[in-house]
């Protein structure tokens, strides 16, 4: 069987001759392991510098407020999700009190987060098995949480790093997903490839904030369709093709 290392450099090396792995890193083949760990450091130490304060933007109080407001970020912007979710907490206090309403009120609750039938198929599901196995309480185990409808890596994640504080792993939503592809930290296609990626070569105790920087970046400067190079605090240090002048 192939180490992981061997099977990127395999991998990499059959799409691109000119890219090599070294302890988990891509690099071009003239640089050392040395030289592309001193630059995730740099890129850590920007991100850092930038976001010092950067923080998770689902409003909450408890673990099941952010589980809820989680599933319901989906497809959906935090703010949105924020303006639905302060009535929606005043009126759904418990695992039970969401499990026990009829689908087309909550559907009607969460309209215009957006796939509001599914969204409601995951809250429900999620609260009856909250409710059934779990005595009630949100778990603080990623291996209990991933057993919930609904909930994959990525929800599990921002449950346990924030409400939790605890380092499971590496949040990869839409923006992480696309800012650490454009910094060369990953050439991976799938959230759940990117995360181990990404858990590689990022310090344990950096997960968590490090996840909260990268969600921040992308949503303010390394956007989508018209990335703010000029405004970068790593712009030197990015090789992405599609940057602007």
């Amino acid at each position: 069987m192939l180490s992981l290392e061997n099977y990127y450099f395999e991998k990499i090396n059959f799409q691109d001759p000119t890219l090599s792995v070294h302890n988990g890193l891509i690099m071009p083949k003239n640089k050392s392991s040395a030289d592309q760990a001193n630059r995730v450091a740099r890129i850590l130490e920007r991100l850092e510098q930038a976001y010092p304060n950067a923080q998770c933007a689902l409003r909450h109080s408890n673990p099941l407020e952010l589980l809820v407001a989680t599933i319901l970020s989906a497809q959906c912007t935090d703010e949105r999700v924020n303006i639905v979710t302060k009535d929606l907490f005043r009126k759904y206090r418990s695992p039970r009190d969401y499990a026990g309403v009829r689908p087309e009120e909550l559907e009607n609750d969460i309209r215009s987060t957006g796939f509001f039938r599914n969204k409601t198929k995951s809250i429900q599901g999620t609260c009856r098995m909250i409710q059934e196995k779990f005595g009630g309480s949100v778990p603080g185990v990623m291996e209990e949480l991933l057993l919930l409808p609904g909930v994959a890596r990525k929800t599990a994640n921002v449950v346990l790093g924030v409400a939790f504080k605890k380092a499971a792993g590496i949040v990869v939503d839409t923006h992480v997903y696309r800012v650490s592809r454009r910094l060369d930290l990953t050439r991976s296609e799938t959230p759940e490839n990117i995360e181990r990626d990404l858990m590689q070569i990022i310090p344990g105790d950096k997960w968590i904030s490090f996840s909260h920087q990268m969600i921040l970046h992308g949503r303010n400067i390394c956007k989508a369709r018209k990335p703010r190079c000029s405004e970068c605090p790593v712009n030197s240090i990015c090789y992405a093709e599609d940057k602007v002048s």
